[in-house]
């Protein structure tokens, strides 16, 4: 028996991904100045199936157990190669930052607020529908 739904789990993660995608997102925009820099970026894809195809099953004695399962949320920040916008063999590009930064921006307030929604419902139901 979960406590939450996978549904909270799905959020958490994806609130996790897009707090490292900001923080990609950050140091490029603050190291475009920066000679020899080379931006970075976060992948979910490939850790999103490495985490489906590891699924780690714990072996329950009782449905009232708690299921484990893998908390890593280290997602893989890689250095776009070969890429130089700049003279200096700097490689971020401030346009595209800024368009990936509000994009980011939107995907994390939609996640917040369906994670509310998700809080409220369990609230209403906690107060018996009132």
């Amino acid at each position: 028996m979960k406590l939450f739904s996978g549904t909270i789990t799905s959020l958490e993660s994806g609130l996790a991904y897009s707090s490292m995608k900001q923080k990609a997102i950050s140091d490029n925009i603050a190291n475009v100045d920066t000679p020899g820099y080379k931006a970075k970026d976060v992948q979910f894809k490939s850790f999103l199936e490495k985490e489906m195809s590891n699924s780690f099953p714990s072996k329950k004695t009782d449905d009232r157990h708690i299921d484990f399962s893998s908390k890593e949320t280290a997602f893989n920040t890689i250095v776009r190669p070969n890429v130089n916008y700049n003279e200096n063999n700097n490689s971020v590009d401030i346009d595209n930052e800024m368009a990936d930064l509000a994009t980011n921006q939107i995907y994390y307030n939609s996640l917040v607020d369906r994670l509310n929604g998700k809080f409220n419902s369990l609230q209403s139901v906690i107060r018996g529908g009132k």
